[in-house]
């Protein structure tokens, strides 16, 4: 079986953020696409737009980019 999940780094291990159905002890393979580069050039930008726009709606245009760019849903 393969999906691809998205997944938060908290206290030294990988959560994901949607119910992952599978056995205790199952192993994976886990790979990393670090996009806090990106995330981080689009807060560059938020102060020269034309329109307000909020850190939400930011972050919210950022995951947009990112799943049309990922297999991430």
């Amino acid at each position: 079986m393969q999906k691809t999940i998205e997944v938060v780094y908290e206290d030294g291990v990988f959560k994901p953020l949607e119910p992952v159905e599978m056995e205790v002890g199952t192993k994976v393979k886990v790979e990393i696409k670090d996009t806090s580069l990106l995330k981080k050039r689009l807060q560059k930008y938020k102060g020269i737009l034309k329109v307000k726009i909020s850190s939400e709606e930011l972050n919210e245009l950022y995951h947009e980019y990112v799943t049309e760019r990922t297999d991430i849903p």
